[in-house]
């Protein structure tokens, strides 16, 4: 019966917290207008009008709404929207998988640094400082040349670029923690430092990872499509969007449609993560969410 009760009370605060959060307008914004995105890019063989990679030169640089191309069509007379949708699936993939794995590995690194502490996180620290020391654009770029044009070198370089960040983050959150008074009582009842990291330290800190992960989320989509853009990224005819505006900036004056509805996308798609990011915190930061009751 304890059990029962405990659990419905834990699914009661669960559901308030998700109330509280879809209460927040920014992030119900964000929120559609990454699940709009998502169902294009799992649905894209249904959304999509026409072949994205179907070449008509006769059709160049349709303006849109013309000849049933509701975009307009870019220099090879290849369907845009058609090309957009398909591309929703590569923008999605490049933004959360690198979040995702930096996530793991310098959350990792950083309760591993700040709750050993000593020379092994002074060591790590010096090593994240010289990375910051580079701007991560030019971090990225120099990683994406050497390793060469795709997909898996873009996501080794956007890894690199922010798993330092992460850690840092993550750190200074243990940094905090590890003095608390529950955390001296589970070393005064002997549990290892494993445990003690794993059970009593990370979990405090993971909400704040969480909503960290997404907003860099948003960064990524940018620094994505500054790759993509740069030719670091997937390589023609693959639709993707940095590649498209890139393709598109030739022609901007003749047929501006080419470059700026890939723009408008990437835009969309990181003040999605954004938004949900910022309602994330919201509910997340205890100052936040007594000026709001």
């Amino acid at each position: 019966m304890a059990k029962s009760a405990a659990d419905l009370l834990e699914a009661t605060e669960r559901w308030a917290g998700m109330r509280r959060l879809f209460a927040n307008g920014g992030f119900t914004a964000g929120f559609a207008i990454i699940a709009a995105i998502t169902l294009c890019a799992v649905f894209a063989d249904l959304i999509a009008p026409h072949d994205p990679l179907f070449a008509d030169p006769m059709q160049r640089y349709r303006p849109p709404f013309s000849q049933g191309r509701w975009l307009g069509t870019d220099e090879l007379g290849r369907d845009i929207l058609s090309r957009l949708v398909f591309g929703a699936r590569l923008a999605l993939l490049i933004a959360v998988v690198p979040t995702a794995i930096s996530l793991a590995v310098g959350g990792a690194i950083g309760l591993i640094s700040g709750y050993v502490g000593g020379v092994l996180d002074a060591a790590l620290m010096r090593a994240f400082d010289v990375m910051f020391a580079f701007p991560g654009i030019l971090l990225a770029l120099a990683i994406g040349a050497t390793l060469g044009p795709g997909i898996e070198s873009m996501i080794i370089a956007m890894v690199v670029v922010t798993v330092p960040t992460f850690g840092r983050v993550v750190r200074g959150g243990v940094l905090a923690i590890k003095e608390e008074v529950f955390v001296e009582a589970a070393r005064a009842l002997g549990y290892g430092r494993t445990r003690i990291m794993l059970r009593h330290i990370a979990p405090n800190v993971l909400g704040a990872l969480i909503v960290y992960g997404t907003l860099q989320t948003g960064r990524n989509v940018i620094l994505a499509a500054s790759l993509s853009f740069l030719g670091l990224g997937p390589q023609p005819p693959t639709p993707d969007w940095g590649q498209m505006l890139s393709s598109g900036r030739t022609a901007i004056a003749i047929a501006p449609h080419v470059s700026t509805m890939p723009g408008l996308a990437i835009v969309l798609l990181a003040i999605g993560f954004n938004m949900i990011g910022d309602g994330a915190r919201d509910l997340l930061d205890p100052r936040l969410r007594r000026e709001q009751d």
